[in-house]
């Protein structure tokens, strides 16, 4: 299986790794820096690159439901593949990166702000949403300026492993209700921002909610009887 290195640090913009398989899927590589679509957040995107100087574009990245492989889908279609056994560079488009990283982080506070179970979610490129099991919406105003706060006081961003049976113990880890964490493959990865929010999270987070800068609520739809979809994005464009 794929080395996953973006789950150790998030902020590797380069690396290097070997070719382990090409074929229509794209390409397989021993360990990457890119992450694959999945969790609500879009597979990165960037550049393969080999020591002849030839280069190729990364336009997606997908992960295996069957064996868990991360393949990198590259652009154009009928081209050469890098060689089998072969040593690339690798190069994320940062700036996408960061700007996906930053929304995915402000969800999780979203999630503190907002106490309801999780219906739903998505990060976007500079925007992002949660889908609430809420009767009432809440109010924009409040909502924003309770998430700003919590953006302005910085508060440190880490992760640690637990156990299946640690996650079973503690189900309230769990506010997502449409995504159940990975059971059965080996430890489970919790993101936590410092006295604010704990949950189970594969994707790719800021240190510091400092880092995220100012949001605002776009809009707060109602989807169902039981339904509010929380509409966030960038106040600043960066």
């Amino acid at each position: 299986m794929t080395e996953r290195l973006f789950e150790q640090d998030a902020y590797l913009r380069n690396a290097e790794a070997t070719v382990v398989a090409g074929g229509e899927q794209g390409v397989l590589l021993d360990r990457t820096i890119f992450y694959p679509l999945g969790g609500g957040q879009p597979g990165d995107t960037g550049r393969l690159r080999s020591a002849d100087g030839r280069q190729w574009t990364v336009v997606d990245t997908r992960k295996s439901r069957d064996t868990g492989e991360i393949w990198h889908v590259l652009e154009g279609d009928g081209e050469a593949l890098p060689d089998t056994g072969s040593t690339l560079l690798l190069e994320i488009d940062w700036a996408r990166r960061h700007r996906l990283m930053r929304m995915h982080t402000c969800l999780h506070l979203l999630s503190a702000v907002i106490v309801a179970p999780v219906t739903g979610g998505q990060v976007g490129d500079g925007y992002g949403r949660l889908d609430f099991d809420l009767e009432e919406s809440p109010d924009v105003a409040d909502v924003e300026a309770r998430l700003n706060a919590l953006v302005a006081a910085n508060h440190p961003v880490s992760m640690r492993w637990i156990s299946d049976a640690e996650l079973e113990a503690n189900p309230q880890l769990v506010k997502t209700m449409s995504v159940s964490p990975p059971r059965g493959v080996g430890d489970i990865r919790l993101v936590e921002v410092a006295g604010t929010d704990l949950q189970p999270c594969g994707g790719t987070h800021v240190a510091n909610t400092g880092e995220i800068g100012p949001v605002r609520v776009a809009k707060i739809d109602k989807k169902g009887r039981q339904n509010r979809r929380v509409r966030l994005e960038f106040a600043e464009t960066s």
